[in-house]
């Protein structure tokens, strides 16, 4: 039962899907993280459905990449992209490690975090509208459930920076060795069905998702002591935009 009840609670904190609601115990949040690339699931095979009206109904690149675009925040509820803007503050901030991790807190938001943002979604507009095929829509898909399983990854095994917040009771709460194990598993087949998909595109993808991780661990370490719940939604839209140009760009040089 804690199983089930782990994954409504995953399904209900990281997307707008609706599911059953019930008190959080405990011995029902063990599991909670083995469920959250299953949201980016969702994102995936709604991206490659997208991608299949579009090539059936003949659609323009304007319509495809806008709602293309707005897929995972539809689904997510922009859930990641507060923690992105709410990162962007913070280290735009170039304040003590204590005021930013003050500001990530802060529920206001700044023009830095605005500016980032549109500047994100000028990036993942215009390279999602350089997709073509559904080859290439299933690799993006299998972008969103890549990006959570090496942040949920990230929450079980890096330094939290404070002992507190949603990371923290998530992390602190997680059976870490099953949760471990199930993300590997999942990051294994993920990482095959990507290759399978386009071995070159996988390999960049792949690269790029471990640099885009190495990156995130020096950049939160250094600058927060630590990761929080707003930093790790800031790699999930960082390594989202990074497979869908990686993606765009094979596309246009016929890789995929």
């Amino acid at each position: 039962m804690a199983v089930v009840k782990s994954f409504f609670i995953s399904f209900s904190m990281y997307s707008k899907i609706p599911v059953p609601q019930f008190e959080w115990k405990d011995q029902d949040m063990k599991y909670v993280l083995c469920f959250f690339p299953w949201v980016g699931a969702v994102i995936g095979i709604l991206t490659y459905l997208w991608g299949i009206i579009c090539k059936d109904f003949q659609l323009g690149k304007l319509i495809f990449a806008a709602v293309g675009t707005a897929l995972p925040l539809l689904v997510s509820g922009g859930f990641h992209v507060d923690g992105f803007m709410d990162t962007m503050d913070a280290l735009h901030s170039y304040q003590s490690r204590e005021r930013k991790l003050e500001i990530l807190k802060d529920s206001h938001i700044g023009a830095f975090s605005v500016i980032q943002i549109i500047l994100y979604y000028f990036i993942f507009t215009g390279a999602y509208s350089e997709i073509s095929g559904l080859r290439a829509m299933a690799t993006v898909g299998a972008g969103f459930v890549l990006s959570r399983i090496i942040s949920g990854i990230g929450v079980v095994s890096l330094k939290c920076a404070k002992k507190e917040g949603l990371l923290y009771l998530f992390s602190s709460k997680a059976h870490e060795k099953v949760v471990k194990i199930s993300l590997y598993i999942q990051l294994v087949l993920c990482v095959l069905f990507i290759l399978y998909l386009s071995f070159v595109t996988g390999i960049a993808i792949t690269i790029g998702a471990a640099l885009t991780f190495l990156y995130y661990r020096y950049r939160c370490y250094k600058e927060f002591g630590g990761i929080t719940g707003d930093t790790a939604g800031y790699y999930v839209t960082i390594s989202e935009v990074i497979t869908v140009v990686i993606v765009s760009a094979c596309c246009i040089m016929k890789m995929i």
